[in-house]
């Protein structure tokens, strides 16, 4: 289904709720992916915010990397509500990602 893990998924998801301190580290974390995995969290947000249905998945992923003509960090942190998308897109998804984010949060 999605090769980006949902534990890096979690880790944007909690960094984008504390943008304003955790911008930097938001950027050069999502920079850091590779541009599939870059491809994907744009397609996971795109179907949390009713762009794209779950079973549009591949298509998602596809118009990501297409239509990629800026940086995805910039296009991901020019995005409202990045970290609700993001945590909609997964449940449409059917995948969770509480207990990625309680290990995060507890430092695991």
């Amino acid at each position: 289904m999605l090769e980006i893990s949902t534990h890096k998924i979690a880790q944007v998801i909690l960094m984008s709720r504390e943008l304003g301190r955790a911008e930097g580290e938001l950027r050069a974390f999502i920079e850091r992916l590779g541009e599939d995995e870059q491809a994907e969290l744009v397609a996971v947000m795109w179907i949390g915010r009713d762009s794209f249905a779950a079973e549009d998945l591949a298509e998602a992923i596809a118009t990501a990397r297409e239509e990629a003509t800026i940086p995805t960090a910039d296009y991901l942190l020019g995005t409202p509500h990045l970290s609700d998308h993001l945590e909609n897109g997964l449940d449409a998804l059917g995948i969770s990602v509480v207990d990625d984010e309680d290990d995060l949060v507890r430092g695991g």
